[in-house]
């Protein structure tokens, strides 16, 4: 009863942008506001679809980024193979608003969340829902919840250093294989290795060649499935952190971007193949916010703080404002550090702030505000994924 009540809720989601009755300056925004650029996005978007498209690779694109069906059918139209989700929940959203093929890239290992998969399968039977697995009990939890006259895509997925999930062991993968082959409602698809804990490794040169020795590892597992002759559909994995990297890898099939579209300082500050900075992509995301107070000369206060920036990593940076420092200040708010000879700031202004680490301060805001070329917000889209968190 829980899962078809949690079902029938995320099901219930709006996923269509809204048009607003008349164009609004950024200024007339309900801050802290998610500000979406979206002639910066779609250019992030088409980069890397060329990237790909060049490297005679695909793209799956991850949804946890931005929990947008909006989103996710503009890198549809632009040719990625599908669309990854991290939960569930996601993935209901996401084939719930019309996305063709939705792969969930974290395993299951409950019944009730088995159940949860059985029914999505019976309700979008015509679009394909691929899952990763990494043990026998996982696989065991899906043959008994999922119904005969249904299919699943699988995937195993494979860890040699993360620590977070998949398995090392060949032995398992095969095992796993052999249990797929011998059920009808189960089809092995291929194979998945996400090295997040690379992506963020900030000498560009170290995370480069850590990445190709990290795929080089899965040699033993691929050396094991073509003597037992069994053929690999999907290899995917890697991320925005290494895209230019993991294209080089001959089995890899598609690249599991994420955080390209939107970019934030998390990933800024790393260097990049051409820069002491990673500024391959544009910013598209920002978060307005006004200021509030001015408790001392050189401080002043804006109205987001951890309800409106993940904080996890770094802080968030105002490019208008070089030099000048933000620190969380609570719940609510943040202040600005204002040093000697630097810009002045009045009360009353709204500052646009990169956030720190882009997927988790998406999943803090309801909408994002979509700004178009001409400076204005002309429509709100709805954050359907927004907390589906299993």
């Amino acid at each position: 009863m829980s899962i078809t009540y949690a079902l029938s809720q995320v099901a219930a989601r709006s996923s269509a942008p809204v048009s607003l009755d008349k164009p609004v300056e950024l200024g007339q925004l309900p801050t802290p506001a998610l500000v979406l650029e979206r002639g910066a996005m779609e250019r992030n978007m088409r980069k890397m679809a060329d990237h790909v498209s060049a490297a005679g690779k695909g793209f799956r694109p991850h949804s946890k980024t931005h929990k947008c069906p909006a989103i996710a059918q503009l890198q549809i139209d632009l040719g990625a193979v599908g669309i990854c989700a991290a939960k569930i929940s996601e993935a209901a959203i996401m084939l719930g608003a019309g996305i063709p093929s939705v792969l969930i890239t974290s395993p299951i290992a409950t019944s009730a969340k088995a159940q949860a998969l059985n029914a999505l399968l019976g309700e979008y039977a015509g679009r394909e829902l691929l899952l990763v697995v990494d043990s026998v009990q996982g696989l065991a939890a899906l043959q008994g919840a999922i119904d005969a006259d249904r299919r699943l895509g699988l995937l195993v997925d494979i860890d040699l250093s993360m620590g977070r999930t998949g398995t090392r062991e060949v032995e398992t993968m095969l095992r796993l294989i052999d249990a797929m082959m011998g059920d009808e409602r189960f089809a092995f698809r291929g194979i998945q290795h996400y090295a997040g804990h690379l992506m963020h490794i900030e000498e560009y040169a170290k995370r480069r060649e850590k990445s190709l020795v990290s795929w080089s590892r899965l040699d033993e597992f691929f050396t094991a499935l073509e003597q037992q002759g069994i053929p690999v559909d999907i290899v995917t994995g890697g991320g925005t952190g290494t895209y230019d990297v993991d294209v080089l890898v001959e089995r890899l099939t598609d690249i599991q971007v994420g955080s390209y579209i939107f970019m934030d300082e998390e990933y800024r500050v790393l260097a990049s193949a051409g820069g002491s900075r990673f500024e391959d992509f544009e910013l598209a995301l920002t978060v307005a916010c006004s200021t509030i107070s001015q408790p001392q000369s050189k401080t002043i206060t804006v109205d987001g703080g951890y309800k409106a920036f993940a904080s996890d990593s770094v802080n968030p940076i105002c490019d208008d404002l070089p030099g000048v420092e933000y620190r969380f200040a609570g719940d609510e708010h943040g202040v600005l550090l204002l040093g000697e000879g630097q810009q002045e700031v009045q009360l009353g202004q709204v500052l646009r702030f990169a956030a720190p680490h882009c997927d988790p301060t998406v999943n803090l805001h309801d909408y994002y505000w979509v700004l178009e070329d001409d400076g204005l917000v002309h429509s709100a889209w709805p954050i359907s994924a927004r907390g589906c968190s299993w």
